[in-house]
């Protein structure tokens, strides 16, 4: 029935005029409207829908990916605190046997310069080859590099008391922890002053040792000691906020990978924490 026009033989709902029953044209404009927004409210529904399935799927990916995020992290610090324990349990094995003085009376100076020419290429090599060895040799090597570590340290049971080396043990484990929930909580992104600290290394390392060679003295190295400890506080945050970045770099690449990129973590966040318990020790310890 075409809108408008009355069937032929049939005077039913005509008006005297000949146009169709008011009725009849409000029933026929209604039905229209219904045909016409139907669709649309359907549609929309239906895009509601999908909209909510989205966001449902979104926030589960973000939560997946919070989830995975936090569980690499805790990897890489508890890499870290196994390769702190292995250092500690050797240097105190060190001490009880003498070990460490019956290598140097054999080997005397270049005893000592070799074993620090072994830990410095042994890091070396993990960082240069850790995308192509496997997980469990860098694990291997990072855990040889901790008990070395532990061997050559020590030596510091024959210059600061236990009490010392405990009290700023526990100092130095405190900082770090803060300094890691500093890094990453905070907005700031410390990632930018990373050539800056690199710089600052560099010019700490140079200075110990002018001073060593040409000034010897407690004042000069006591200050040194206190910059180190700043130093290595602005790279334990550093290095927490680079794991953090690293971790999300190579999320998906498997569980290999992350595997690989937790040892490297795990080393410099070792480091960081190693070389401050050392500032602080020669800062506040009491030499005997």
């Amino acid at each position: 029935m075409t809108f408008g026009r009355i069937p032929e033989n049939s005077n039913q709902n005509q008006t005297p005029y000949g146009q169709p029953y008011a009725g009849q044209q409000y029933q026929q404009t209604q039905y229209q409207q219904q045909a016409q927004y139907a669709p649309n409210n359907y549609n929309y529904a239906q895009g509601g829908a999908g909209t909510a399935a989205m966001d449902a799927t979104a926030a589960y990916s973000y939560e997946s990916y919070e989830k995975a995020k936090r569980v690499s992290i805790a990897k890489a610090y508890g890499e870290m605190t196994i390769g702190l324990l292995v250092t500690a349990a050797v240097a105190v094995l060190t001490e009880a046997t003498g070990a460490l003085y019956a290598f140097l009376s054999v080997t005397g100076v270049l005893g000592w310069i070799g074993l620090a020419i072994v830990q410095v290429a042994l890091a070396l090599y993990m960082g240069a080859r850790i995308m192509k060895i496997s997980p469990a040799t860098a694990r291997v090597m990072f855990y040889v590099y901790a008990a070395l570590m532990g061997f050559t340290l020590s030596s510091i049971f024959a210059v600061y008391s236990l009490g010392n080396i405990g009290v700023c043990l526990a100092l130095c484990a405190g900082f770090f922890f803060a300094l890691t929930m500093l890094g990453l909580t905070t907005k700031f992104d410390m990632l930018k002053a990373g050539p800056i600290l690199l710089v600052g290394l560099v010019v700490l390392i140079v200075s110990q040792l002018l001073v060593a060679w040409l000034f010897p003295s407690d004042g000069a190295m006591q200050l040194i000691a206190a910059i180190g400890v700043v130093l290595f506080a602005g790279m334990t945050v550093y290095d927490a906020q680079s794991t953090r970045a690293i971790f999300r770099q190579y999320q998906n690449d498997g569980p290999e990978m992350i595997q690989k990129v937790s040892i490297i973590c795990a080393l410099n966040l070792y480091l960081d924490f190693v070389n401050m318990f050392l500032y602080l020790l020669q800062l506040f310890g009491n030499r005997d």
